[in-house]
């Protein structure tokens, strides 16, 4: 059975950094793709980042672009997302997430059989 938890979140100023965390199981990320995807009260998803399964490839959001970084540990079977030079229109709650359809794609319009909890992420003076 697919299990995803995320952590990491909290509260943050502008221009500060927080790492998030998403531990798997029920499958590999050598086997699956992941990526993160972002909600923001009153808004539709958006796809934040992805890393393929081989090769471990990334794609990210025009958006957080040279800010966010998505990495894998293989032996922890864990996914995280660093991010750096938080904006408050980072706010939003963050879930890590099984990639469905063309992994370049995904960050453009995010789908996924199973997703975790979410982590709220808040960017605030």
């Amino acid at each position: 059975q697919v299990h995803l938890v995320e952590s990491g979140g909290g509260l943050v100023q502008p221009g500060g950094s927080l790492r998030l965390s998403c531990a798997a199981s029920g499958f590999t990320l050598d086997s699956s793709a992941i990526g993160w995807f972002r909600q923001a009260p009153g808004k539709e998803r958006e796809g934040v980042s992805c890393i393929s399964s081989s090769y471990g490839i990334t794609y990210y959001a025009d958006s957080v672009k040279g800010r966010f970084t998505i990495s894998r540990d293989v032996g922890k079977n864990t996914v995280y997302l660093q991010m750096n030079n938080l904006k408050p229109e980072d706010t939003a709650v963050y879930y890590c997430a099984t990639v469905v359809g063309v992994l370049r794609l995904w960050v453009t319009a995010p789908k996924s059989d199973y997703w975790g909890q979410g982590t709220q992420v808040t960017v605030s003076s």
